[in-house]
C-alpha cells in the first residue's frame, strides 16, 4: 500500500472545527441572498467536460463511514475526523459527499451520504440539468417560450408573473439558477415533463433515493451523482454545460461551498427552507483536480448553516491541497 503524508491536513481539523467556535472570518460573505445588489451573471467562459469517466462508490454510509472507490488506497480517516468534529460541535444533522474527478486514485467519500433531507431548492438543479440535456440534444429551444400558469406561482425573487406572461428557457434558467426563483423553478419542472419525468430521469443517473419537487427529498449522495454525471459530460456534454454552467456561477447565495475556497470557480445550487441549508457544488479546479462537494445541514439555518457548510468546504479544500502536495 502506498503511504501518503497528510501533515498539512491536521490544519483542516482546526479550520473546520473553528466554524462551531465562530473562528472563520467569513462574516462579510453572509446575507447575500437578501442583498438588493444584483450579481452580474456569467455569460462566457464555459468549462469543458472533465475527462476520465469512472464509477462512483457512494453508499448510505453513516457518520464517519468511508466509501472510497475500489482502486483507492488512500487513508481518508483524518478528513472524516475533521468533518465529524464539525458535525458534533454543530448539533445539526449533516450529510456530506465528496467525489474527486481528477488526479491519481480519485475517491468517492461520504459522511451520512445516504441520509434523506428536504431537498429545498436543489430540485431546481435537477430540472436545470434535464433542461440543459434537452437543449443540447435539440429537443427544446433555449429561446423558446414557456408561458406562466396560475398553478406555477410561489412567492420568490420575482413578482412579475401573470397569466399570459411567457419567458424563454434562457430567462427561466437565470431566474431559477442565479436567483433561485420559485415560480421559475416550477415552470422548468413543468417544461421538462413534470415531477414524474424529472424523477425518472434523475433515478436513471443514480439519484435513486430522491423525490424531487413532489415530496422533494434527496441525499447528498444523489445530488453528487447528478453533478458527477454532468461534469463528466454524460448529460449532453459541452453543449449542455454551455447553457447550464453560467447560471450556476455567481449566484445570489455564495456563502456556502464557495466561501470555503479561494480563487476557484464554483458552480453550485443552494437550497434553504426552515432550518435546512444545502449547497451542491462542482469545484472546477481543486489543488489536484476538480471535485464535487455536497453538504446538507438541518438544525441550524441562516448564517450558522452557511458557516457550517463553508467550514466543511474549507476542510475539504485543505484535504485536497494535502493530496496535491503529496504527489
Amino acid at each position: 500500500m502506498r503511504r501518503r503524508a497528510w501533515t498539512s491536513l491536521l490544519a483542516a481539523v482546526a479550520i473546520v472545527a473553528g466554524v462551531a467556535l465562530g473562528a472563520l472570518d467569513i462574516q462579510a460573505r453572509q446575507g447575500e441572498a437578501a442583498s438588493p445588489d444584483v450579481s452580474t451573471p456569467v455569460t462566457s467562459g464555459v468549462i469543458p467536460a472533465l475527462a476520465g469517466t469512472r464509477q462512483s462508490n457512494i453508499g448510505s454510509s453513516g457518520a464517519g463511514t468511508l466509501a472510497p472507490s475500489p482502486a483507492s488506497v488512500r487513508d481518508l480517516s483524518r478528513l472524516t475526523t475533521a468533518v465529524d468534529v464539525v458535525i458534533a460541535s454543530s448539533g445539526a444533522s449533516v450529510g456530506v459527499t465528496l467525489i474527486e474527478l481528477g488526479g491519481d486514485d480519485p475517491v468517492s467519500w461520504s459522511v451520512n451520504g445516504g441520509e434523506v433531507f428536504t431537498a429545498a431548492s436543489t430540485y431546481k438543479l435537477a430540472a436545470l440539468m434535464l433542461e440543459a440535456e434537452n437543449i443540447a440534444s435539440g429537443k427544446t429551444d433555449p429561446n423558446g417560450f414557456v408561458c406562466f400558469q396560475a398553478a406555477d406561482y410561489e412567492p420568490g425573487w420575482f413578482d412579475d408573473y401573470d397569466v399570459g406572461v411567457c419567458l424563454t428557457r434562457n430567462e427561466l434558467a437565470v431566474r431559477a439558477g442565479i436567483y433561485s426563483d420559485n415560480t421559475a423553478g416550477h415552470m422548468l419542472v413543468r417544461d421538462v415533463g413534470g415531477a414524474a419525468a424529472l424523477n425518472a430521469w434523475a433515478a436513471s443517473i443514480g439519484a435513486t433515493s430522491s423525490q424531487f419537487f413532489d415530496g422533494n427529498m434527496t441525499t447528498s449522495a444523489d445530488l453528487a451523482a447528478l453533478w458527477e454525471a454532468e461534469a463528466q459530460g454524460d448529460l449532453g456534454g459541452i453543449a449542455a454545460q454551455a447553457w447550464l454552467y453560467p447560471v450556476l456561477t455567481g449566484t445570489r447565495t455564495e456563502s456556502g461551498v464557495p466561501a470555503g475556497v479561494t480563487g476557484v470557480t464554483v458552480l453550485h445550487k443552494t437550497g434553504t427552507i426552515d432550518l435546512v441549508e444545502i449547497d451542491a457544488a462542482l469545484v472546477t479546479a481543486g489543488p489536484d483536480g476538480a471535485y464535487v462537494l455536497v453538504v446538507m445541514t438541518d438544525g441550524i439555518g441562516g448564517t450558522g448553516g452557511w458557516e457550517l457548510i463553508a467550514g466543511i468546504s474549507a476542510g475539504v479544500s485543505q484535504f485536497e491541497a494535502a493530496r496535491a502536495a503529496s504527489n
